[in-house]
């Protein structure tokens, strides 16, 4: 589950379908799940948010959060038999007495088909020992994902959501309230300012990214100052804002926001950077897709669907950085899109995506790429998992002009692998590898660029693979094509 990117679907899908969806949401299975009190490892490489509190890592992955005290080197990961909510994690909040997390999933509606619904949200109160679960807020889980949490200085907590819009609570989420960050009566279907996004509480002020601008409030939530493109002489890029962040050095105050053009065609996506409280900003980063950002003292960086960018000077001027490659075990990050970064107090740089987690102490000169410790086939996993799913042959993984998507799978004797993709029809559509030799005991993958086997990118989809290991049997797979 790629948050940043639900958040761009729901903004593009047509809004009235919301009020069609109440009492009409239908959960898919859930998958099997074998109870147990935790699960050690990093379960997942896919990577949505990096939250580092203390001497805690906490990451939000696409099979539950996970947590380290060691620097990384071992991970302890919570999920839906743990309490939290089902599917991916979508936005992790943490201070010293609580760790609150919310999730998302796909859901099947009469109507509109499958859309992404929230998963609720959850809390522990002993660093993850035990989560006390939360329904979804709102009228309907259905187009209501908690994209992101914040937790005030006067004890409550924020979320905010497409269907919920911005929503607190005062008693550990037994009841919220709506807070529209205006003075019009609540509805998200014709109020774009409704449709929350992003939050964060800096230093006891709330600021709130909608659909509508940059909201501001002085006063926990009574009265608000909105920003937004069309009301300012030096503005923010646009008014759909999927991110802030907040910086403090030297006493100044500076609040980043990702702002993507909404409906204004003038607007353009950008970073946009305020050092005087909203009054004015400045734009950095023009055509760029900003997910996240992270702070070490005067650096910014920024994870971005075009890289990992860095800046000294306050978004002055940046430097790329190069494709993350860990020379001492042979692999490389196979994407160009990072969804999120963090710095720990030891001033190690943490960013994750699609394709991982890594890490560097020395500012990008080397790296250290970890992987999902848990192997297909051993403790529940199937034989084979494809990863990243869905998968943009367009932006995910690239190497050149391609995407690539891995198909792991593990092996138990000496073999030959051969991979064939299905449409939906069961009609072949590529051969990734024939026959190829594999030892025996191992974990590998292949990987595939999205083409058939004319050449050309495949149609947005369902898509089925058979893996054939010769002497073990036939495991098949399934993963979506999405651009």
């Amino acid at each position: 589950m790629k948050t940043r990117t639900l958040i761009m679907a729901l903004f593009l899908a047509f809004a009235g379908t919301l009020q069609a969806q109440v009492g009409l949401f239908k959960r898919l299975p859930d998958a099997e799940i074998e109870f147990a009190q935790s699960r050690t490892g990093l379960r997942s490489n896919s990577i949505t948010d990096i939250v580092i509190y203390n001497d805690a890592i906490w990451l939000g992955t696409d099979k539950g959060v996970s947590v380290s005290r060691d620097g990384g080197e071992t991970w302890t990961t919570y999920g839906h038999e743990d309490g939290i909510g089902r599917g991916s994690v979508s936005a992790i909040a943490v201070n010293d007495t609580i760790v609150w997390v919310a999730t998302a999933f796909d859901s099947l509606t009469r109507d509109a088909g499958e859309l992404p619904a929230g998963g609720g949200l959850a809390y522990s109160l002993d660093g993850g020992q035990t989560w006390t679960h939360i329904e979804q807020p709102g009228p309907t889980p259905v187009q209501n994902v908690t994209f992101d949490i914040a937790l005030h200085t006067d004890g409550s907590v924020w979320i905010t959501s497409w269907g919920g819009g911005v929503q607190r609570s005062f008693d550990l989420g037994k009841t919220w309230e709506v807070v529209p960050p205006d003075t019009f009566f609540f509805d998200p279907l014709g109020q774009l300012n409704h449709r929350g996004f992003s939050v964060i509480s800096a230093d006891g002020v709330l600021w709130v990214g909608t659909a509508g601008g940059i909201n501001k409030s002085l006063d926990n939530g009574k009265t608000w100052i909105n920003f937004r493109f069309q009301n300012q002489e030096q503005p923010i890029s646009g008014n759909f804002v999927v991110a802030l962040g907040h910086q403090e050095f030297n006493g100044v105050d500076y609040i980043w926001a990702a702002t993507i053009n909404a409906e204004d065609p003038n607007e353009f996506r950008a970073v946009s950077i305020t050092d005087d409280g909203g009054f004015t900003w400045r734009t950095t980063l023009e055509g760029v897709f900003a997910h996240n950002f992270a702070f070490d003292d005067s650096a910014t960086y920024v994870a971005a669907d075009a890289g990992l960018f860095k800046s000294l000077d306050f978004g002055y001027t940046w430097a790329k950085f190069p494709p993350i490659v860990d020379a001492q075990q042979g692999i490389e990050y196979l994407s160009e899109e990072y969804f999120t970064a963090g710095v720990d107090r030891d001033h190690v740089l943490w960013v994750g995506g699609p394709d991982g987690l890594a890490r560097t102490a020395d500012d990008g000169r080397t790296w250290r790429i970890l992987r999902g410790t848990v192997q297909p086939g051993s403790e529940g996993e199937p034989r084979t998992f494809a990863y990243p799913s869905p998968f943009s042959p367009q932006r995910h993984n690239t190497l050149g002009s391609d995407g690539y998507i891995r198909f792991q799978y593990n092996t138990t004797r000496p073999t030959r692998v051969t991979i064939r993709i299905y449409n939906m029809a069961m009609e072949p559509v590529a051969e990734v590898v024939t026959g190829k030799e594999r030892p025996a005991n191992g974990t590998f993958f292949e990987i595939w660029n999205g083409r058939n086997d004319r050449g050309e990118v495949v149609a947005n989809g369902v898509y089925f693979y058979s893996l054939h290991l010769e002497g073990e049997g036939v495991f098949w797979g399934k993963f979506i094509v999405m651009d």
